[in-house]
């Protein structure tokens, strides 16, 4: 059975959150829960089966790099960060074996999701050889991550600007996506202002 890669989106600007006053260079490295919030990410993909974790860095890429040092990880950097997300994810999907099926795309500004969210992600995906693609669904909500199989590779590194992962399965016919039940907000909630930090973060738990 072929591996399932994850990728990290780790090289935005953080812009929302620096004009909002932020002190960090990116919230990446902002602190949450005595974490820095992509380290809360990474940890959760390493805690999970995906393998290789590829960090795709870019804006401010020593701090990033600084705060996942002491973590078995694969970083890419990607020059091209400025023009959008999708950058990232061509720099990341670059990187993946030859040999992995298929790639698990969490970004790295939300912090709530946990390894047994990726590992029903790639559970479903097995299970469904037919599937192109999985995504977490609350009350009828897509969120993230989201996880694609080696067949969309090539229309992925076709996007532009901000475009993602989730701009692929919004054109996928429904009955080419599985989709995994998930619970407690980790899906949807994400980080864009210091304030999110703040606030009471939905509950880690998956069950």
């Amino acid at each position: 059975m072929s591996s399932i890669a994850a990728i990290v989106l780790a090289a935005g600007r953080s812009s929302r959150f620096r004009e909002a006053g932020g002190a960090e260079e990116t919230k990446l490295v902002a602190m949450l829960d005595g974490k820095p919030i992509v380290v809360r990410v990474v940890e959760a993909a390493l805690a999970s089966r995906a393998r290789p974790v590829i960090v795709v860095v870019g804006h401010a890429r020593g701090a990033v790099e600084a705060a996942l040092s002491a973590l078995p990880v694969t970083i890419v950097f990607n020059p091209d960060y400025a023009i959008g997300l999708a950058s990232s994810l061509r720099a990341g999907l670059t990187a993946i074996p030859a040999d992995a099926g298929g790639a698990l795309v969490l970004l790295g500004d939300m912090p709530n999701v946990e390894a047994p969210l990726i590992d029903a992600l790639i559970a479903a995906f097995e299970a469904r050889p037919d599937a192109l693609a999985v995504a977490p669904v609350q009350k009828g909500q897509r969120g993230n991550p989201i996880l694609l199989g080696r067949t969309l590779f090539y229309e992925a590194m076709q996007l532009k600007g901000d475009e993602g992962a989730r701009r692929i399965v919004a054109a996928l016919d429904r009955r080419d996506i599985a989709e995994v039940h998930a619970s407690g907000g980790a899906s949807t909630f994400d980080v864009d202002t210091p304030g999110d930090l703040l606030e009471k973060s939905p509950p880690r738990s998956e069950d």
